[in-house]
């Protein structure tokens, strides 16, 4: 008994010192490139979208703390911007599903997400000053979105035309963009004219009306 815990443990100190030759290690699979048909320039801007999608979200949370803050206490507009926080990053993965559908994302993914990431500030003044950010901000982002689609479409180094990304992006990004940029700027309207009209009771009223919908 003694002689076989004496064998154990000698083969335990050897494992523990050759660890490393004892890991799995798997042979790459031999996978065909012939599918492979994005061009360079298409990718790197679409990899540049993540970013893009990413900081906004942060700008949206940063909006949504903000209006949490007891010293403002406008829960509608936090509950709105929390919201939108949510479908930017929704983007931010659409994105990278995409890249990994096409076979074109093989790194980390954290390398996609060129740091420092920062939202566009922290605090605001009133409702009509973040929704007016938040306008400007897809606006921003809807530029961007048209920038790849005219890049992917025609590129300058190649002659592929990635009709099939180019649809993807207009069908379901833009017409989403476009929705929700008229939204913000009706919200603008019709928030300022309540502000016009009864001051800060108005944007009381606008976000009881933001935390009912």
């Amino acid at each position: 008994m003694k002689s076989l815990c004496v064998f154990l443990g000698s083969l335990l100190c050897l494992g523990l010192v050759s660890g490393d030759g004892l890991k799995c290690t798997l042979k790459p699979a031999d996978i065909p490139n012939a599918w492979l048909d994005m061009v360079d320039p298409c990718i790197k801007i679409l990899e540049a979208q993540v970013k893009t999608e990413i900081e906004a979200s942060m700008t949206y949370l940063a909006m949504g703390a903000h209006f949490a803050r007891d010293s403002v206490n406008r829960p509608g507009f936090s509950k709105f911007f929390i919201n939108s926080a949510s479908e930017e990053r929704e983007h931010a993965i659409k994105v990278i599903e995409y890249l990994l559908m096409r076979g074109q994302l093989t790194n980390d993914v954290s390398k996609l997400l060129k740091f420092p990431l920062r939202p566009i500030r922290e605090e605001w003044t009133n409702g009509v000053e973040a929704l007016t950010d938040a306008l400007n901000l897809e606006a921003q982002v809807t530029r961007s979105i048209r920038d790849i689609i005219q890049i992917c479409e025609a590129p300058k180094t190649s002659t592929f035309n990635d009709y099939h990304l180019v649809d993807y992006l207009t069908a379901d990004f833009l017409d989403e963009q476009y929705k929700g940029q008229r939204d913000l700027a009706g919200k603008i309207s019709t928030l300022g004219k309540m502000m016009a009209t009864h001051g800060p009771l108005g944007e009381f009223l606008f976000d009881k009306q933001l935390l009912s919908d």
